[in-house]
């Protein structure tokens, strides 16, 4: 096999050394156009997991990082003058020129040919003359560019510019320090990469950038100026470059990595933000397994298929990771005035890599000092703290989120709603909400709806909200109001989601007459005078009915593209009245109906409303309009908001993953100051903990874990070992309160060792 490599960083050297020492016979070449020494950047960080692949591929190159090493445990984050360390999280850098030095002599070593100041020919003509192109030519990859059409790449720039620069003196910790400026607010992020060195990386938005005047500074310049930014960090020393220049950091994402016998790897194929760690860990790591994938495999097309199977999920994985880092820091300045040891723990926790409980394991007085400032009673994990909307008092922080059930008759809710609201109210949660209960029958999103629109209606919900409050004392129950909008008169989702009745079909009501999907869904009346007064009295008119069935708490539903949430969004928005046009306008119809159903639900029962804080598409509604539109709503007496994101439009592209959503919950709370409800893909206590202790939402909405496990609070009390006044068990469950034994798994022990 003959293997051509472009581009000679780590990754597409440690991969030519890798595919040599696994078979000599091969002949491999890298061609890399800078000189050996040449590099950007200073040091190299890389986790124990990536370290022990490397000892286990090439003990000889695990031998000479091993000499290399600097090693430390503990972040120290820096905040308006004082300090925060965390213990125990571990961490192995070295500077990335002795990197190279050592690849290099491992490749020279093994018979691979280094080709320097040498431009690679394009991968098209390699490809020609070997069996093998890995094109590890980074960031900005000239062979992902020319074959753009197999690899179908995706680049996104972001808010932030950022500079690599180095100081003569070993931190003792990986440090983070925050600089409040006259411009704005700017952020370093050092760690050491030798005795005497460290890496240090200064980082802010764009706009602080300009206004600090950095965007017309040379390297030497910038160099200085950011000494002087940050000189009690550097001890007053200095600060130095290696053709370093300002930059905004780019993710890099592939919808396919290899086209024919051409292959990414590294920053060609992928990008994760510097903040939770090394690009060269992620191309070592690329390299690892593509060389064992081509031992594995029997031939180059299934290695490569292989290959890409492997890692990708691992790769997403970190770049959701990265992208919350990132985000983090974009939108640092909204969390500057929280306490000093919880914008430490938020900090920490920013990535959902790091939680509350494997933070707990590594530091466990760091954690306790972040819960006692937070006001947990001892032995109280904070999602069993209360929390207080207007005149009621959730006994835990957990919801039981808004979820339809389509299992109404005419919009009356029957036994299966009593016993499934019934249920989770039993299972511990301090708030549990209602499906989306619709206004009107016009305003179903299917014929299984429940409503609120009669008094046979009414008369349904107030049994269901007395069995909670009889057989739950200290459970809250809210009510979702809603109406479909421009997706109503659709199927049970099981039957087809989003799918019109074969027959029956109600007409449709929305801002404009855009259907849902064009051609598939039918296209709705757009809203007159007369219209909207109606559908306002009807909300009203339901809210006098939650409030007399006995529901303690009201949500306004104005998100997932049902018709409030229509307004809101320009994508489906198009009118030309007071009700259409910039965001303010959009916002008048939704802030008609809350004031007129605030005007008629009790002053002392709390109202939410939930938004989509994003369209996930382009166009649409923002995180700098979900901001405002929050604002607005608080400004009319909503108590929280509830932040959800998408289903406006069906050609969104959201970006899923662990917690995905809470970002744009931590965005209000923290630029507004107003409680939020978190929601979307949150599903362990771990992560609830986590949320509230670092002040990203103030309540937590899970769904999808309260199907499967009605029970859910109580079981994550009982994990946690918490038997508190936040999580009580009902009297008749009492003796369940403990996990099952289960059989024993483990095996005796040997004692003794006995002589021949």
């Amino acid at each position: 096999m003959r293997v051509a490599i472009i581009g000679g960083g780590p990754g597409g050297l440690y991969a030519a050394a890798l595919l040599k020492r696994l078979d000599p016979a091969r002949e491999v070449t890298v061609w890399e156009r800078n000189a050996p020494d040449d590099t950007f950047g200073f040091g190299v960080v890389l986790s124990d997991e990536t370290l022990g692949g490397i000892e286990h591929a090439d003990p000889a190159v695990f031998r000479a990082l091993q000499a290399e090493f600097v090693r430390w445990d503990a972040i120290d984050i820096v905040h308006r003058g004082r300090v925060q360390t965390s213990g125990g999280h571990g961490f192995a850098a070295l500077g990335r020129r002795r990197l190279l030095k050592i690849l290099h002599d491992r490749c020279r070593s093994l018979g691979v040919e280094l080709r320097f100041r040498t431009e690679a020919p394009p991968a098209a003509e390699l490809a020609r003359t070997h069996d093998l192109v890995i094109a590890a030519d980074g960031v900005h990859s000239l062979t992902r560019q020319a074959h753009r059409d197999a690899f179908r790449p995706r680049l996104t720039t972001h808010r932030c510019r950022y500079i690599w620069l180095a100081a003569d003196i070993a931190f003792g910790a990986f440090r983070f320090e925050i600089a409040e400026t006259e411009h704005g607010v700017m952020q370093l992020h050092g760690y050491p990469f030798a005795r005497d060195a460290s890496t240090v990386i200064v980082e802010m938005r764009e706009e602080v950038w300009r206004s600090a005047g950095l965007d017309r500074c040379d390297e030497f310049e910038s160099t200085e100026r950011c000494a002087k930014i940050f000189a009690d960090a550097l001890g007053g020393r200095p600060l130095r470059g290696n053709n370093s220049a300002w930059t905004a950091f780019r993710t890099v994402v592939n919808e396919r990595w290899s086209h024919g016998r051409t292959v990414l790897l590294g920053d060609a194929a992928h990008t994760a933000h510097f903040s939770i760690g090394s690009g060269t860990k992620l191309a070592v790591e690329d390299a690892l397994a593509l060389a064992a994938c081509l031992e594995e495999q029997p031939d180059l097309p299934s290695a490569l298929a292989a290959y890409e199977t492997e890692r990708r999920p691992v790769v997403e994985s970190t770049q959701r990771a990265a992208r919350a880092s990132l985000e983090w820091f974009e939108n640092l300045a909204t969390g500057l005035d929280q306490p000093p040891r919880q914008f430490a723990f938020n900090l920490l926790t920013r990535s959902r890599r790091v939680t509350h409980d494997n933070l707990r394991l590594r530091d466990a007085p760091f954690v306790a000092a972040v819960e006692e400032d937070f006001g947990c009673p001892p032995g109280t994990p904070p999602m069993f703290t209360p929390f207080r909307l207007r005149g009621l008092t959730l006994r835990n922080r957990v919801v039981v989120s808004p979820m339809d059930m389509y299992s109404a008759e005419d919009g009356t809710p029957g036994d299966f709603h009593l016993v499934h609201l019934g249920a989770r109210a039993l299972g511990g949660a301090g708030l549990v909400m209602t499906e989306m209960v619709c206004v009107s029958p016009e305003g179903r999103i299917t014929p299984g709806c429940a409503g609120l629109y009669t008094p046979e209606h009414e008369a349904a919900w107030r049994r269901v909200t007395e069995i909670v409050h009889a057989q739950s004392p200290g459970t809250a129950i809210g009510v979702q109001l809603g109406h479909a909008g421009r997706k109503g008169s659709t199927r049970l989702m099981w039957e087809g989601i989003d799918q019109p009745l074969p027959y029956g079909n109600w007409p449709l009501v929305a801002p404009s007459p855009l259907p849902y999907r064009a051609g598939v869904n039918q296209v709705p009346h757009a809203l007159d005078a007369a219209g909207l007064a109606e559908i306002r009295e009807q909300f009203t008119s339901a809210a006098r009915r939650a409030a007399g069935a006995g529901f303690d708490l009201l949500e306004l539903h104005c998100a997932h593209g049902y018709l409030l949430s229509g307004f809101l969004s320009p994508l489906t928005n198009r009118r030309s009245d007071a009700y259409g046009g910039d965001l303010a306008a959009r916002l008048r119809y939704p802030l008609e109906v809350f004031d007129a159903v605030r005007a008629v639900w009790p002053d002392d029962r709390p109202m939410t409303v939930r938004i989509s804080a994003t369209d996930w598409a382009e166009g649409g509604t923002t995180g700098d309009d979900a901001v405002e539109i929050a604002r607005a709503f608080t400004a009319h007496g909503a108590d929280a908001i509830d932040v959800s994101t998408g289903q406006v439009v069906p050609h969104e592209r959201p970006e899923y993953g662990r917690s995905y959503q809470t970002p744009y919950a931590d965005r209000i709370r923290n630029n507004l100051g107003v409680p939020v409800i978190a929601v979307g893909a949150i599903s362990s206590w771990d992560d609830v903990n986590s949320l509230i202790l670092a002040g990203r939402a103030d309540l937590c909405a899970l769904a999808r874990p309260h199907l499967y496990d009605p029970h859910w609070t109580l079981h994550a009390a009982a994990e946690q070992g918490y038997s508190g006044p936040g999580a009580p068990w009902p009297l008749p469950y009492a003796a369940g309160s403990r996990k099952p034994p289960t059989g024993r798994t483990d095996a005796p022990k040997p004692r003794l060792t006995l002589g021949g």
